[in-house]
Formats: C-alpha cells, sequence, structure tokens
C-alpha cells in the first residue's frame, strides 16, 4: 500500500521550492524516518503511482514496501527547515515484479511534471547508481573492487586502480547571423527527432579539445560552418547517460550549409515569425533557443 499521499504531495512541493539538498558521501550514524529513495530497475525511475503522475518514494525502509535493493548508495539530505530528509540511490533486479501501487517510468517522462530539484537529484541518483553497477570489478585486471571511504569512489585492492563517477561534457551551440531580414538562428533536424522538430548543434567534447575547439569542430562537421566570438550560456546536467550539456552562443563566420548526412536531415536558417517545432522547454536547447527570441523581441519592441 502507498503512504499517505498528501504527506508525500507536501514534502514533493516544500523541496521544490524552497528547501535545498545538501550532497553528502558519508552516512550519518541517525538518519530520518523519513527517507527518499531514487530506486531504477534498468533505465526506469521507481514510484508511488498517482493521478499527477509518479510521486517519489518517501519511505522508511525499501523493503518495508517490498523492494529489495541490489546496491544503494547515499546521496546527502534535503534540509527541510525541521527533520532532514535523508536520501539514496540504488536499483533493483530488472526482472523483479513491483510491489501494487508501485511503478517504474523513464526519466525523460518526469521533465516538466517534477520540479527541477527534484528532477536533478534524480538524474544524480542515476548516474551513481549506474556507475556502482558498472564498477563492481576493476577494469584493469578484473578484481573485485571495494567502495572507499568519505570518497564516492570504488578502488581495486589487488592493483590500486580507483574509479570515480564521470560525465562526458558536450557542447550545445545556437549560431545566429545578421541579415537584411534580421538575426536569423541555425536550427538543425537530426534524423533520431520527432517528425518536423529541430534543434540546435550539439556533440561531444573529445579528449584534449577545448570547448571552443569542440563547438567550432562540431558545426564545421555537422552542417560545413565556420564560427566565431564564441561564448558560454550556461549548463544543464544531462544523465542520458551521464552528459553535461554545456550551452554556448557564437556568430556565423562564413560558409554553406553542407549537411553531414548521416546524422543530419536538414538545417535551415530561422527568423522568430518562421520557427518550427522546437525541442521542451525543460532543455538547454531551447534555453538557447528562447533567448535568440526574446532578444530578437525586444529589439522589435524597441
Amino acid at each position: 500500500m502507498a503512504p499517505d499521499s498528501t504527506t508525500l504531495l507536501d514534502l514533493f512541493e516544500r523541496a521544490g521550492d524552497k528547501h535545498v539538498f545538501v550532497s553528502q558521501i558519508v552516512l550519518p550514524e541517525q538518519v530520518s524516518a523519513e527517507q527518499n529513495w531514487f530506486l531504477f530497475q534498468g533505465e526506469r525511475l521507481i514510484g508511488w503511482e498517482a493521478e499527477k503522475g509518479l510521486l517519489p518514494l518517501v519511505i522508511s525502509d525499501p523493503c518495508a514496501v517490498g523492494l529489495e535493493p541490489l546496491r544503494k548508495q547515499y546521496l546527502g539530505f534535503w534540509a527541510t527547515g525541521d527533520e532532514p530528509v535523508h536520501c539514496f540511490s540504488g536499483e533493483v533486479a530488472e526482472d523483479a515484479a513491483l510491489p501494487a501501487g508501485l511503478t517504474a517510468v523513464d526519466l525523460r517522462s518526469l521533465f516538466g511534471v517534477w520540479d527541477e530539484r527534484w528532477i536533478g537529484l534524480a538524474g544524480r541518483a542515476k548516474q551513481i547508481a549506474q556507475w556502482d553497477r558498472d564498477h563492481q570489478y576493476c577494469s584493469r585486471c578484473g578484481a573485485p573492487t571495494e567502495s572507499v571511504t568519505g570518497e564516492r569512489a570504488r578502488r581495486c585492492p589487488q592493483c590500486g586502480l580507483s574509479s570515480y563517477p564521470r560525465i562526458s561534457p558536450a557542447i550545445i551551440i545556437a549560431v545566429t547571423r545578421l541579415t537584411a531580414a534580421g538575426e536569423q538562428i541555425l536550427l538543425a533536424r537530426n534524423h533520431r527527432f520527432p517528425a518536423g522538430r529541430y534543434s540546435i548543434i550539439a556533440g561531444f567534447v573529445e579528449a584534449g579539445e577545448t570547448l571552443e575547439e569542440c563547438a567550432a569542430r562540431e558545426v564545421q562537421e555537422e552542417v560545413g560552418l565556420r564560427i566565431d566570438n564564441i561564448r558560454y550560456f550556461g549548463s544543464q546536467s544531462w544523465p542520458f547517460p551521464n552528459s553535461l550539456m554545456i550551452g554556448m552562443t557564437a556568430d556565423y563566420a562564413g560558409g554553406e550549409v553542407a549537411l553531414e548526412e548521416s546524422e543530419i536531415a536538414d538545417a535551415q536558417w530561422f527568423l522568430p515569425h518562421s520557427m518550427p517545432q522546437l525541442p521542451p522547454k525543460t532543455s538547454i536547447a531551447r534555453r538557447l533557443i528562447d533567448a535568440y527570441l526574446c532578444r530578437r523581441a525586444a529589439d522589435f519592441l524597441g
């Protein structure tokens, strides 16, 4: 049976409003009776079924509701103003039957539904749980690894290799140019996108590259254009599986659109009044596009 949904909704709303998450590694000797568990079954997050969508697991013990974690990791706590709510990540077996009242959903489905701080913590939990799962054995010598006290790390007792949670940095860049019709933004369609959707250029940073070098290379490779005046915009954790999206802007510096056809289906320059279907508002891609649209609206009103 699910606990009182009013209590869960209250915590869900309070934690996303004025309360903050404090990251910790070492589990305190005493923890709150009410704990926030981010348990994953494969790629899917487990929670309570509710009319408003998935509710987070705020429980005293997963076993008490019929869930048996294969592994668990302490994340830290929500500073709620009274008793802190300690948070854990973990995973259950992919073939385990979920008890009545519980379901598992793709974390992407909660973007725009859960508060950004809850989503951010769920993404952190997903990455830590999967890192712990994937580093039970040493990648150098194959020996079983051990958790390192006081660090988010696993160490091989045989050869000494330490493994830490990894993130994969990727740039995502809004390229604009000035024309007689006004400032245009470059948008492209990846073959994997839903029909009709366009976004901005993105790609992973390669070993030895700066962010600026990556931005210039990705734009050149994907659409054949040169850019300059590359500037930092913002960032977003993207746990699919472990990316850090680094938003940037740049000015068009030359060239004609030439598609990397194995990846890009189409790329065009757009004005605000002719925008295609855009990415969800929860993504940094949309924030970059919206910043362009707001700037153009301000220029028009001015």
